[in-house]
């Protein structure tokens, strides 16, 4: 095992400083540099700046950069970069990101909205009308480049979704455990440099639970976009359908994808003035 890990981390260091290796490939992966055909991705081929990696139906891929960051993509993603591995775009779809905490800061671009990271582990995803951003561990700023005031701090277990086109929204809380237990961008993968950091977050989040100082709620967001829906109908309210259609803008259009999985969102949103209520990210076909 330690020649299979030093053989690893020699293939990554002999990555150019703005270049990635595929390190995970599962089902169609396609490589499109605008200077050479198209072709498939294969483990520990190089990937250059510029290139689009693209992933198919039912396919994901991992790319490593030489500073140890690690992008996972999901199925029908578009994702590229430039200036090393600082400047991150998502074109489509939706990307799990780990930076270690000696790595320098990026940003990642998804058409008008952008995240800088630093040292933190978090997920976008972006369909046109649909952005959703969340924190595993550390800590994450949510923006729209060229609208001076309009961003958020987002801290681990914190989840922000809307429209990219829209002002920023307040985030709210996600169950970070049922994520790591459901999402493909997880189980589908070797454990990330930063499994510790987020198994620490998530005991605090069980703390805060057991104190009711976060509470679990059943309105749900299923896959991809913001489509809200209910876990169990009968333990919710009569306001619960306002809220739900007014908690988060909705886009049928977006396909779901197991990777992402359910977002159990506040049945209201304005109810509790210091901090809103635990809501659940998962896959919902997570096997």
């Amino acid at each position: 095992m330690a020649s299979l890990t030093t053989g690893f981390h020699s293939v990554l260091s002999a990555a150019l400083p703005n270049q990635a290796r595929v390190t995970q490939v599962k089902g169609l992966v396609q490589l499109l540099h605008p200077m050479a055909a198209a072709h498939s991705a294969s483990v520990n081929a190089v990937v250059d700046e510029g290139t689009i990696v693209r992933t198919g139906n039912s396919s994901r891929a991992e790319l490593t950069f030489p500073d140890e960051t690690v992008v996972r993509l999901a199925a029908n993603t578009a994702f590229s970069f430039k200036n090393g591995r600082r400047d991150l775009s998502l074109d489509e779809g939706a990307a799990l990101v780990q930076t270690p905490k000696s790595a320098n800061g990026a940003k990642i671009h998804a058409a008008n909205v952008a995240a800088a990271i630093t040292g933190t582990t978090v997920m976008i995803e972006y369909h046109p009308g649909v952005c959703k951003f969340l924190v595993l561990e550390g800590t994450g700023r949510l923006y729209r480049p060229r609208h001076l005031g309009d961003s958020v701090v987002v801290s681990p277990g914190q989840l922000v979704i809307g429209n990219p086109n829209a002002a920023v929204s307040d985030p709210v809380d996600f169950d970070i455990a049922r994520f790591v237990e459901t999402s493909r961008f997880i189980t589908d993968f070797p454990p990330l440099g930063s499994e510790k950091l987020i198994a620490a977050e998530s005991q605090k989040q069980q703390r805060e639970k057991s104190k009711k100082s976060l509470i679990e709620t059943n309105l749900v967001i299923f896959g991809g976009g913001t489509r809200v829906s209910l876990t169990n109908p009968a333990q919710t309210n009569a306001t619960a359908p306002a809220a739900a259609a007014s908690a988060t803008p909705r886009s049928d259009a977006v396909p779901s994808s197991t990777d992402l999985g359910t977002i159990e969102t506040p049945p209201n949103p304005q109810s509790t003035p210091n901090r809103l209520p635990a809501v659940s990210y998962a896959a919902d076909n997570p096997r």
